[in-house]
């Protein structure tokens, strides 16, 4: 029902609940309501002190050479290293990132910011992400916390899994003769009389296929603890590459007398010399071949160590369900290898919440 006022103007009557009106305590309210719903990042703040991360940061971010305060002042560094988890636990672009963090209560919260402090605009977070990709601060931080969390005994070493995941770039419309020269190592040579384009030429991704899928990127090789199902080393590779490839760069001496656990992607002559080298019990699935298909008690020794190897599934499944997807707005396996590290760290902020919040492994 509505009472007429004047020509195309009405009022709607009182059937409704009012709207409009803003009260006193309506944010802490909010909050309330948030945190009785569910709000993931309420919890991560309660359990992660990110400013265990500030003097690493700091001693790579700010000019300690600085010899003047004149000038404007950076935003804190453990705040903005904290939009970089924010990006990478919601899948959010630099544009949006900035919008959402104006936008929403929840966000603004987590970073400690009031509604009338400035937010770091688009351009401040790429860069930003940028001097920590090309300081090699990315791989630096999640060295910490994974020290961090062997600190706490939460880094079992009662076992190991390994596993690759796609995380998918930007598509190329490149020509034929120019994919063939980027295939070749011969990227570089392309588009020299184009500099706007070139910055946005990826000659680092490839192209491949799996299980009759076809994918254009890079791949996230992870090794994770087989208990706690913390990533503890990984290695950023271009699409192409064979799962098994990067196992002595994920292997080291720590690893020595524990079970590794991997699909049959990971047999052959040359890996098993690499789990030999680190004296690792080898676990991984045995693999048929033309004329020599599995024997049944090979099968089910297979399907044995299938229980233990799943595990890692749950891993990648969180990043892609839990974290909006896997995939990038990135040029460069440079780039790639700073975000997919991110991802993987985000990964293991969030984990670790999760087992201390619900003690899963007596923390």
């Amino acid at each position: 029902m509505f009472v007429f006022l004047s020509k195309n103007k009405y009022m709607i009557s009182n059937k409704y609940k009012t709207t409009g009106n803003r009260g006193f305590f309506d944010e802490q309210e909010t909050c309330q309501k948030l945190s009785t719903i569910g709000n993931p990042l309420e919890l991560i703040n309660e359990v992660v002190d990110f400013e265990i991360f500030r003097n690493l940061l700091e001693s790579k971010l700010l000019n300690a050479d600085k010899k003047s305060n004149a000038g404007a002042k950076p935003y804190d560094v453990v705040l903005m290293f904290k939009i970089m988890i924010l990006q990478r636990y919601y899948g959010l672009g630099d544009t949006q990132i900035e919008y959402q963090i104006l936008d929403r209560l929840s966000f603004k919260k987590f970073l400690g910011l009031e509604s009338g402090d400035k937010v770091p605009d688009e351009k401040t977070v790429w860069l930003f992400r940028e001097n920590m990709t090309n300081s090699g601060l990315v791989e630096d931080v999640f060295k910490q916390f994974t020290e961090f969390l062997e600190s706490k005994n939460l880094i079992m070493n009662e076992g190991k899994m390994l596993d690759a995941s796609f995380t998918v770039a930007p598509r190329q419309r490149n020509t034929r003769e120019e994919s063939q020269m980027i295939k070749k190592g011969r990227g570089d040579e392309l588009w020299n009389d184009e500099p706007n384009k070139k910055i946005h030429k990826d000659i680092d991704a490839r192209w491949t296929k799996k299980n009759g899928e076809t994918f254009y990127g890079y791949k996230n090789h992870a090794k994770v603890d087989t208990k706690s199902k913390f990533i503890d080393k990984y290695k950023v590779t271009d699409a192409s590459v064979h799962d098994s490839q990067p196992l002595e760069n994920l292997l080291d001496e720590k690893d020595e007398e524990q079970d590794l656990h991997a699909d049959s992607a990971y047999t052959g002559e040359d890996q098993e010399k690499v789990i030999s080298k680190y004296k690792m019990k080898n676990k991984v699935h045995e693999k048929g071949y033309r004329n020599k298909p599995l024997t049944e008690e090979q099968k089910m020794n297979n399907r044995e160590k299938s229980r233990t190897r799943a595990r890692v599934e749950h891993v990648f499944g969180f990043m892609e369900q839990s974290m909006n997807g896997l995939f990038l707005k990135s040029v460069g396996i440079v780039r790639a290898t700073g975000i997919i590290g991110l991802i993987n760290l985000t990964y293991n902020l969030f984990r670790y919440e999760q087992v201390v919040r619900l003690n899963l492994l007596k923390v």
